[in-house]
């Protein structure tokens, strides 16, 4: 009896705790005293998820004994405050502590004392980051805190202190997550200076022309997240406060005189009588009681001056009261439409490096981004109901991934063991997901109902080093390939086999054309190959349905298709290859690219191309920093050695520069742009001489000084040399300071010719134009020693035969006139990034007769493919029989003279195997739906969310670059 009665007891205490009337979010801020400089106290931890350890290192060394200690500290007085940021760590945290911790840690959520800010799961990058990854890792960080802490535990504010340099379209990313405000240390040192000078350290981002987001933003003092001098309380610091006038070490009236002497000094700094201190910094709180027992007694010491005619007012607070405070002012802000890059902290150090750092790992985020797409589609679409057996793996890719865009991760500035660790949980993911996918095709080909077997399937990651072991010495395997955009699609299959003696067939059992390409001197000398047996590559074109699959089959012919002919070259005649479309001709005595005509549109652009390198500035060139010796890079080579191949379905010239730099240009037989395949290294290097290379594209175009970056893969941004919009620029660095992060694609236009040279990338680099007409973009770096930022090692990356690694990497070349040229670059970007997936397997002919006659070989789960400017950006299962779905306009306004206009979708009889019971907005985050999402006001402007209702037949309107997220409930 009494044991029922304890439970009931019990039962009764923990509903009270889950219902307790919240006091949490501006509820629950101080904001002050009228006529005060009212010094907001903002305790805080910064907990890189990787750098100089890695992620489960630096939780098992420092993490958990923070979170340990805040929460003792917080529950020991009522009026400390504390901020949290990574939602990776307090999840593991979290998991690991009982229930009354967990009661504990509710109750100081609810009444404000704990907020989250950010909530992403990692504070990401904003140059390396493409914005598909960016909205997933936030997702997956709200998504958690909202499932552990419901309405309290929503992030109201952003909190990007510690990337370097900021986005524009990260600010409207965060507009549309429903944030109030963003918060950031690192600007450049120059508009620092003016804007403190100015008070416009704060102000209004204007984020999207095209949406019309709003932003609050804020750049700390002091250009970084840290406290004012002398008021580290870190148990490691020693600057802890004596108030006890007995001791002979007594300190808090020189330390009251400084805090006073500070908080004058910042507020002139800003408009409004509010101001933030940051009390915290890297991995700090280890012992937070040194921390708020300081600031315990700083807090009273200080207000008591009040009382002698001192207008400075302390107060415990987060970054979200402070937000709330400066809002209720009603203060006229400056605006900003331009974004934060590059970024140099003092003369000649800019962080233009790390566009660039480590651009293996830069390709294999996006590629994993791609293949996680397709996961989460494929497991929805199988619907497999009650059975979530398959959350686990997506979790498991879904926070490798979060883990990714870190802005130690994808940028490339973390440690190489730390690399390392991030390229292995990011493979670890992709294997756990390999058994999703076997899952969900063996459901999709009706392999379930059959009885037949699906042959398990299998990716090919090393494929563009000619290397698939799983196939590669087979005369007989299967092939699927899906597509996971909405719209069908062609593409070229590529892959490594052991012999040109090979039939493809499609679904339909017809025989297509095959391409055979012997794989070159150059690849086979790529370490990672070893034990590879392919000496071709088979090149096929799949013609694929929207949102679906197509399989095709191959078997052993009796003779051989080599069909990449090689094409003999008349010494000094230059080599022309052409298709209906384009014209690209080579020069007979350099064997460099020469020019590039669109046959269809009729412009004419003489392109010079060639690979370069900077030689890097011993001491400043290093993982971050990009500083060049020469403002003038030098050629690997004047000329280069050109072999053409040609076959039935491109033709190839094979370029040869250096034994570490070559190239091979491929034109399509129908392409409507060049791809460029790069290869470099091992780059030379005996410890003295660092070398950043570059791939330099010379034009005849009169572009004026002016190109165009892509921000995060989705907004353009127009640059122009040596100038910043909103401050005049003191040039000390002409090239690294005007490098910018290059997502996706950059451009340079002819005003009076009205043409357009645009080349897209297959990852994040650095790129620029610093001369009319060019453009470059940064391909692979090594450097000879550390930049003195924190890594402490030089950027050398060893392939597996311990020699310097070879990257291999895409370029892809657009010419047009300036009115056509987003239709293709647009789609073309959509294509690389949501490019379709192919797995294999290995099998026999009995078998494959089996898989003909028994599964379905080709399917497309939506019956309408979706408008050519409307892009299928998220398609995932929340569970009890709902879809999370995002829909993106990826056209920006005036782009195109029909692309550009509004679309509307109707979602009605969309999926074929889904119907469709009812659709609810949410905020861009899916954490609250749009209706109730109520952000603040600040110029007497509203920045409430454009909340357009849902139309009959479930109707989606979409204009130009916006994205809308949609909670799908299905029968």
């Amino acid at each position: 009896m009494k044991l029922n009665r304890c439970l009931l007891i019990c039962s009764v205490f923990i509903s009270l705790v889950d219902y307790v009337i919240s006091t949490c979010g501006y509820e629950a801020c101080d904001l002050g005293k009228e006529g005060m400089i009212n010094v907001h106290l903002v305790p805080h931890t910064h907990d890189d998820v990787g750098w100089i350890k890695t992620v489960d290192q630096y939780y098992v060394d420092e993490v958990q004994y923070i979170l340990d200690s805040v929460i003792l500290a917080l529950e020991a007085n009522p009026k400390r405050k504390f901020s949290y940021v990574e939602t990776a760590f307090f999840y593991r945290w979290w998991n690991q502590q009982d229930d009354a911790i967990k009661i504990k840690v509710k109750q100081l959520v609810n009444n404000g004392q704990l907020s989250f800010i950010l909530g992403g799961w990692c504070m990401n990058d904003e140059a390396a980051t493409h914005y598909n990854a960016i909205i997933d890792q936030h997702t997956i960080g709200v998504k958690w805190l909202k499932e552990n802490f419901g309405e309290c535990g929503r992030p109201l504010v952003a909190w990007q202190i510690d990337p370097f340099g900021h986005s524009k379209e990260q600010a409207s990313l965060f507009a549309q997550m429903g944030y109030d405000a963003v918060y950031f240390a690192r600007i450049d040192y120059q508009d620092y200076a003016r804007r403190k000078k100015d008070k416009e350290l704060e102000m209004i981002w204007k984020a999207s022309p095209d949406l019309n987001t709003e932003l609050f933003a804020g750049a700390l003092y002091g250009q970084h997240y840290g406290p004012p001098p002398g008021m580290n309380f870190d148990i490691y610091a020693q600057n802890n406060i004596q108030d006890d006038p007995r001791l002979h070490d007594f300190n808090v009236d020189a330390v009251v005189a400084q805090a006073l002497k500070d908080a004058t000094e910042q507020n002139a700094a800003y408009k409004g009588n509010h101001i933030m201190w940051t009390m915290g910094d890297d991995f700090t709180y280890q012992n937070a009681n040194t921390w708020y027992k300081s600031m315990d007694m700083l807090i009273p010491a200080v207000n008591a001056r009040q009382a002698n005619g001192s207008k400075v007012n302390l107060i415990y607070s987060t970054p979200a009261c402070y937000t709330y405070a400066k809002n209720k002012q009603n203060i006229m802000w400056s605006t900003k439409s331009d974004d934060f890059f590059p970024y140099a902290d003092r003369v000649h150090g800019y962080w233009t490096g790390y566009f660039t750092s480590r651009a293996a790992l830069k390709g294999m985020v996006r590629d994993t981004n791609n293949f996680l797409q397709v996961a989460k589609q494929l497991d929805i679409l199988a619907n497999r109901g009650a059975d979530r057996s398959s959350d686990f793996a997506l979790d498991v890719l879904k926070r490798a991934m979060g883990v990714a865009q870190h802005h130690d991760a994808v940028s490339g500035t973390a440690k190489q063991v730390v690399t390392y660790d991030y390229e292995e949980r990011l493979a670890d993911g992709v294997n756990q997901c390999m058994g999703l996918v076997n899952h969900a095709y063996q459901k999709l080909t009706n392999s379930v109902t059959t009885g037949f077997t699906l042959p398990t399937q299998e990716l090919c990651p090393l494929a563009n080093i000619s290397m698939c072991k799983a196939v590669e010495a087979s005369s007989s395997f299967g092939i699927i390939v899906y597509n996971p955009r909405g719209q069908s699609t062609r593409t070229i299959v590529r892959l490594p086999v052991s012999s040109d003696k090979l039939n493809v067939t499609d679904a339909q059992g017809n025989p297509l054309q095959v391409q055979f390409t012997e794989v070159s001197a150059r690849t086979k000398k790529i370490p990672e190959r070893n034990g590879s047996v392919a000496t071709h590559d088979m090149w096929f074109t799949a013609q694929l349905p929207p949102l679906g699959f197509s399989t095709y089959f191959v078997s052993a012919a009796s003779r051989s298709f080599l069909t990449n002919k090689l094409v003999k070259v008349k010494p000094a005649s230059d080599v022309v290859i052409s298709n209906d479309l384009l014209e690209v001709i080579f020069d007979g005595t350099t064997g460099l690219l020469k020019q590039i005509s669109n046959l269809k549109s009729a412009v004419k652009m003489k392109v010079k191309q060639e690979l370069m390198f900077y030689v890097g500035w011993d001491k400043y060139s290093g993982a971050y920093k990009f500083r060049p010796k020469s403002q003038s890079p030098t050629q690997l080579s004047q000329t280069a050695k050109v072999q053409v191949f040609k076959g039935l379905l491109f033709t190839e010239v094979r370029q040869t520069f250096t034994n570490w730099g070559t190239q091979v240009f491929r034109l399509g037989r129908t392409a409507n742009h060049i791809e460029l395949e790069w290869t470099v290294g091992p780059i030379p290097f005996n410890g003295t001489i660092g070398r950043e290379v570059i791939s330099r594209f010379t034009t005849d175009l009169m572009s004026q000084g002016v190109f165009y970056t892509d921000s995060n893969g989705r907004q353009i941004l127009q640059r122009q040399k040596n100038f910043r919009p909103t401050w005049t620029l003191d040039v000390n660095e002409p090239v690294s300071g005007n490098y910018y992060p290059v997502n996706s694609r950059i451009y340079i236009q002819d005003l009076k010719r009205s043409c357009q040279f645009t080349i897209l990338t297959d990852r994040s680099q650095g790129g620029t134009s610093v001369a009319n007409g060019s453009l470059e973009l940064m391909l692979h770096r090594m450097t000879t020693s550390d930049d003195s930022l924190g890594v402490g090692e030089a950027l050398q990356e060893k392939g597996s035969d311990g020699k310097p690694l070879i990257v291999r990497g895409k370029h892809y070349l657009v010419v047009d006139t300036i009115a056509a040229s987003a239709a293709v670059h647009r789609e073309l970007a959509q294509r690389l990034f949501m490019a379709p997936v192919v797995t294999v397997s290995k099998t026999t002919p009995a078998v494959i007769d089996k898989w003909r006659k028994y599964l379905t070989l080709r399917q497309s789960y939506i019956r309408t493919a979706l408008p050519d400017n409307v892009h299928l950006l998220t398609l995932e299962s929340l569970g009890n029989n709902q879809l999370l779905l995002r829909l993106e306009h990826f056209y920006s306004l005036n782009e195109d003279s029909s692309l550009s206009k509004n679309v509307t979708v109707s979602l009605q009889d969309l999926f074929s195997t889904m119907a469709i019971k009812s659709v609810k907005e949410l905020t861009l985050e899916a954490n609250q739906y749009l209706e109730d999402s109520q952000r603040l006001k600040w110029n007497k402007k509203s920045s409430k969310q454009d909340y357009r209702p849902i139309g009959n037949d479930f109707a989606i309107e979409l204009s130009p670059m916006m994205i809308r997220t949609l909670e799908v409930t299905f029968q």
